[in-house]
Parts: C-alpha cells; sequence; structure tokens
C-alpha cells in the first residue's frame, strides 16, 4: 500500500542542521556583497539592511559553531570506566 517513511538519526539530523546553518550564513553575506556593490551600503537604508543581514549570518554562524562544538563533544566523550 504505503512506503515506510525513513527516520532520520539523530546523528543525521544534525549534519544537516549543521550543512543548512553554514549554508543559509552565507546567503546574507552575499546579499551585503550585492549591496556594497550597487553603491547602497552609504544609504540609511542600506546600512541598516546590512546591520540586519550581518546579525541573521552571526546568529546561523553562531548555532552551526554550537552544532559543531556539541558534535566534537560526543566523539571525544571518554569512556565509562567499569567499577573493579
Amino acid at each position: 500500500m504505503g512506503h515506510p517513511r525513513k527516520v532520520m538519526s539523530y546523528g543525521n539530523r544534525m549534519i544537516m542542521m549543521l550543512l543548512l546553518s553554514i549554508v543559509l550564513g552565507v546567503v546574507p553575506l552575499l546579499g551585503i556583497a550585492w549591496t556594497v556593490m550597487n553603491g547602497t551600503v552609504t544609504t540609511v537604508d542600506g546600512l541598516f539592511l546590512s546591520l540586519i543581514l550581518l546579525t541573521l549570518s552571526g546568529i546561523l554562524f553562531l548555532n552551526a559553531f554550537l552544532e559543531l562544538r556539541t558534535k566534537l563533544k560526543k566523539s571525544h566523550a571518554p569512556a565509562a570506566q567499569k567499577p573493579s
């Protein structure tokens, strides 16, 4: 009848969120480059647009950094010691 749905594991979701955060963090930087190339960065609208885009990019890169740090901490966690 229907196909069973595949469920993503936690590790795959984390990698997907990391990649998505990095890609979506680069997009606002491209918007800032476009604003600078058009010469509208010196207007009030251009300045506020740049600030908003930098904020978006910073939040997304912070998310990517925190995801990566969490992944690295879990992979380097010491193994539990057996009681003797």
